[in-house]
């Protein structure tokens, strides 16, 4: 049995009837635009469903509990409404502000962003890079009262709506593969361009942009936490942004499954149903066993969230189970619908090129098994029957 309060309850029932209203009509046609509207994250903050974790007197709820984040992440993806990135916004940059913030920044940025008018988005990723980061060229130079940011990012989530960016840059003159700043780049600073809204297999709707930075003028007070120690506060986020991504992972992965379900009882074979068939009853059989296998480990996830305790490593494993449990469920999907899951205008179709960013973006599984096996193989590692 799932733990959610009687208000989280009441909670998920609302916004469950806000996603099919508001959000999931006006989907084809985001797809078709390749950009949500501005409007989606406006009308989520009217009703309160942007960002839950701020205290009241930035206009949020005031309640940290991932559990909430977690509703609205299932009542996302179980409308097929995935590829509107509202969780980037609300719980993936935000809480840099919570963690790392001054008042002053909490107080200037905060209110916008939980109201909807200020959408926020993060820029680690580079040409040359993804993963490591380490390999960062984008820099920042310290000119005493303000910092000069130059370089350029890719493939950067929500980065043609975004109104506020966090943006790593490499500490200019400091020979430390670490030495990173966060800096807070706003709409409109001078230097700061955008380039193209980039084509992409799937997540049509959602907005990836390229962002470029020519001698961008830093004020101090848009330094987010201290300088050099970037490197640091994106480490302290990425268990988290792992957590949120294995979330959705599975949510669509039981989306999926719901979504081939219901096609297999209706499609007919050789004068039966495909679900009465064996081949189609074992493999559903599997899939709905991994998933909800998965799911208890997610939630256990959400669990130790909400207590503190979430690890980069059970994060990792999180993020590479959900995500490969997705993969095959989706292939799954396309499989059991026969042609017709190769047509885009079956729901399994647009699943399937949707998912194929799971196992690369917030780190590959690849990156996923080296963090989970060089814990396995160090001095700190402790059995779950310890």
């Amino acid at each position: 049995m799932r733990s959610f309060t009687e208000e989280q309850i009441m909670f998920r029932e609302a916004y469950r009837k806000f996603i099919e209203q508001e959000i999931k009509p006006n989907m084809e046609e985001w797809r078709k635009a390749g950009i949500v509207d501005r409007s989606a994250f406006k009308k989520a903050g009217d009703q309160g469903f942007l960002m839950i974790w701020p205290d009241e007197k930035y206009g949020g709820l005031g309640d940290s509990d991932f559990r909430y984040e977690q509703i609205i992440i299932e009542e996302t993806c179980r409308a097929g409404c995935g590829d509107w990135f509202n969780s980037l916004h609300s719980r993936l940059v935000g809480p840099y502000f919570q963690s790392f913030g001054t008042e002053e920044q909490r107080e200037r940025f905060l209110p916008g962003c939980v109201s909807g008018d200020s959408i926020l988005a993060i820029a680690m990723t580079e040409p040359d890079f993804g993963s490591d980061l380490s390999g960062m060229r984008s820099s920042v130079r310290d000119e005493g009262d303000h910092l000069i940011l130059n370089g350029s990012k890719t493939y950067i989530s929500n980065g043609i709506n975004a109104d506020i960016i966090l943006v790593a840059a490499r500490q200019e003159g400091v020979e430390h593969s670490h030495a990173l700043t966060l800096v807070i780049v706003e709409a409109g600073m001078q230097g700061f361009e955008r380039g193209r809204n980039l084509e992409k297999m799937g997540l049509k709707a959602q907005d990836t942009a390229e962002l470029f930075f020519d001698n961008v003028k830093i004020p101090k007070e848009n330094v987010l936490g201290q300088e050099g120690k970037g490197f640091y506060q994106l480490m302290h986020g990425l268990a988290e942004e792992r957590l949120l991504g294995a979330v959705g992972y599975i949510a669509e992965a039981r989306h999926a499954f719901d979504v081939t379900r219901e096609f297999v009882m209706q499609r007919k074979m050789f004068g039966k149903k495909l679900s009465d068939m064996q081949n189609t009853q074992f493999k559903m059989a599997e899939m709905d066993t991994e998933i909800d296998m998965a799911q208890k480990y997610v939630d256990y996830c959400v669990e130790l969230m909400n207590d503190g305790k979430l690890t980069a490593i059970e994060g990792a494993k999180a993020k590479l189970q959900t995500s490969e449990i997705q993969g095959r469920m989706v292939d799954l999907g396309v499989q059991l619908h026969g042609g017709a899951g190769f047509m885009a205008e079956y729901e399994i179709s647009r699943m399937y090129t949707d998912a194929r960013i799971s196992r690369i973006y917030a780190g590959s599984s690849e990156i996923m098994k080296l963090i989970i096996g060089r814990d396995i193989f160090s001095d700190n590692y402790k059995s779950m029957l310890d």
